[in-house]
């Protein structure tokens, strides 16, 4: 494995706490930016990283840094998506429970560089034990002069708050996370204006994921030059990735990034290959809204070069042959896996988490869930396959937010990479139990 940045010291008991965080280097970015660092220095330091955002779109986060307007007598915010909904993405989770005050020494860093003086952690429903892990480690930071008033004899003062969201996928888009935050409906917001002008109470705003956020203390600390020198091209640095489903080691990993997907796969530093030896079949490299790619895809690119764990290069082809790194939820399938029947789960969970504002992500995710459960139950028809395809081609690019779009590609690629599998479920009709126990359970009718 490469040089690890974030989980260094995961390993040392205690890390948990104040006192052994303190011991083994923490909250060293805060000293060095406050006392010996410009605002506009650490954001330089930043944009000369090439971090970019970990929370799935890889926007460069020095560049979002640079847009956040900043009127005179106007306050500015950092938000921390902690929402982490992607099914397939666990690895904030983890980072927040094992060392919760990287977390917040990256909070503390980045408000310094933002000019914000009250930053908030919005974290998922589900994460409610996260959250007290985190109010703890607040509550530490605050009793040793880390957070409240004149941060380390500075003029700079910083408050640091933790909100709980009621578990909707939809508030991991930044603008529904920021109507939630406020107290409303989280409804996704029609941009311009964005956050950077017009975000938390009408005041410009930074949201970044809690890996970006925690990915600027090594930045500060060893300075942005030394990260970009870490990965490949523009895909600098370390990334954390969840990696689950059928291999033998599941888990979080940090990986440099450039590291060949094969070698993710395969080697024992890793995931350490299929589980029971069987035949590797499929992944969905980033969460559950990327594109779905077969082995021969994933391994290589359609020129025949070895395709890596970076943004470009899983990206290559665009989506006939690629696909994208996204929040790094990497889900590996088997030759067993049914990628209709997988699919139909990805697409329930898209439809049930809509949140209903735009009429083609509402209605549309809703009819190809009844699609594909009518293909799986032993009722679809050929036509439905197109169907489909067009039902989700109406979707994609024509909602306010990304979830039409994250509902779309899985289809899409599905039927594009799998079409095959669609036609044998329409031609040779397969009793599948779960689906049937599913509707029994929820008392649906099955079609």
């Amino acid at each position: 494995m490469g040089k690890k940045l974030l989980l260094k010291d995961d390993h040392i008991a205690g890390i948990q706490s104040y006192d052994v965080y303190r011991k083994n280097g923490g909250y060293a970015s805060v000293e060095k930016a406050v006392k010996t660092m410009t605002t506009e220095a650490v954001v330089e330091e930043v944009k000369k990283s090439g971090l970019r955002g970990r929370g799935g779109a890889g926007f460069p986060t020095g560049m979002k840094w640079s847009f956040l307007a900043k009127p005179p007598g106007i306050a500015r915010y950092l938000v921390c998506n902690a929402d982490e909904s992607e099914p397939g993405t666990f690895k904030d989770r983890y980072l927040m429970e094992r060392i919760p005050h990287l977390l917040i020494e990256g909070m503390i860093t980045s408000s310094y560089a933002l000019g914000a003086n009250t930053s908030y952690i919005y974290i998922r429903g589900e994460y409610y034990y996260v959250a007290r892990i985190l109010e703890k480690a607040i509550d530490e930071a605050y009793a040793n002069g880390w957070l409240g008033k004149n941060i380390l004899g500075s003029e700079y003062s910083l408050d640091l708050y933790v909100q709980i969201g009621a578990g909707a996928y939809i508030c991991g888009e930044e603008t529904a996370l920021l109507e939630s935050l406020e107290g409303k409906r989280g409804n996704p917001r029609i941009k311009p204006p964005f956050p950077a002008v017009a975000g938390l109470y009408g005041c410009p705003t930074v949201v970044n994921n809690v890996e970006t956020i925690a990915a600027v203390v090594p930045i500060v600390n060893d300075g942005g030059d030394e990260y970009a020198k870490i990965g490949i091209g523009k895909s600098t640095g370390t990334k954390l990735i969840s990696a689950s489903g059928h291999i033998n080691k599941p888990g979080v990993y940090e990986i440099d990034l450039g590291v060949p997907v094969e070698e993710f796969i395969f080697s024992d530093k890793y995931c350490g290959g299929i589980r029971g030896g069987k035949k590797f079949k499929a992944v969905v490299a980033g969460g559950s809204s990327v594109p779905i790619l077969p082995a021969d895809l994933i391994l290589k690119t359609a020129k025949g070069e070895p395709r890596l764990m970076s943004y470009e290069s899983l990206a290559d082809g665009g989506f006939a042959t690629g696909t994208m790194l996204g929040s790094g939820g990497f889900i590996v399938m088997d030759e067993d896996t049914s990628i209709v029947k997988n699919l139909w789960n990805f697409t329930r969970f898209y439809h049930h988490e809509s949140c209903g504002q735009c009429s083609p992500c509402r209605e549309g995710t809703g009819w190809m869930e009844k699609i594909l459960h009518r293909i799986l139950d032993g009722h679809g028809t050929m036509s439905d396959i197109d169907l489909l395809w067009d039902i989700q081609g109406k979707i994609e690019g024509k909602t306010i937010c990304p979830l039409g779009d994250a509902a779309a590609w899985p289809v899409a690629a599905a039927i594009r990479h799998f079409r095959s599998e669609f036609e044998e479920y329409i031609k040779n009709p397969k009793s599948i139990k779960d689906v049937k126990h599913y509707y029994r359970l929820n008392n649906l009718q099955s079609a």
